[in-house]
């Protein structure tokens, strides 16, 4: 499949066509600067879905393995590979209390079954309890929302900590507002 630019930004619209836009879902509801890994090292996706399953446990006190296989059942129905290097693999875990994320920054691009083909390099890692219905897809379509703005994304790639990934992803000076 050809490179398709406009994948990320289909994937914003179908999101938040389907979202209740009259909630607002905050980047800063989902993360926090330990739920971000700078440099994370992995040689596959399935290695990446394994090592982000694993820090997302340790960051939220969660169960490693159901995340895990929460991963891959959905990425049987598609790649979560939206494009431009990017990831936001998600799912629904029961008992969950609240919309939880993670973000890594992988050290070397991996191969992701993307929509565009290109390997993968930032990683949003989106959970949901069961019940979360619109909220899930509000953070979706905000998450897909800053991903998809390159000047972002550029600065992501270009840095090193936990602290200042944070500050990229949390700025709503540089996101655009959901």
């Amino acid at each position: 499949m050809p490179y398709q630019p406009e994948a990320l930004s289909h994937i914003t619209l179908h999101f938040a066509r389907f979202a209740n836009t009259t909630g607002t879902m905050e980047i800063t509801n989902l993360i926090t600067p330990k739920s971000i890994s700078p440099t994370m090292r992995v040689t596959s996706k399935k290695h990446a879905l394994q090592e982000i399953s694993k820090r997302m446990a340790e960051s939220y006190g969660l169960v490693e393995r159901e995340i895990f296989e929460i991963l891959l059942a959905r990425e049987k129905l598609g790649s979560t590979g939206v494009g431009s290097g990017i990831a936001i693999p998600h799912g629904k875990i029961k008992d969950l209390d609240r919309l939880k994320g993670y973000f890594a920054r992988l050290d070397r691009p991996v191969e992701f079954d993307a929509v565009d083909e290109r390997p993968v390099d930032l990683i949003f890692l989106l959970l949901a309890p069961e019940e979360a219905g619109a909220d899930h897809l509000k953070a979706l379509a905000k998450v897909s929302r800053l991903m998809r703005d390159k000047n972002v994304c550029k600065k992501l790639r270009g840095s090193d900590t936990s602290e200042a990934l944070y500050a990229l992803l949390t700025d709503q000076t540089s996101s655009q507002a959901a």
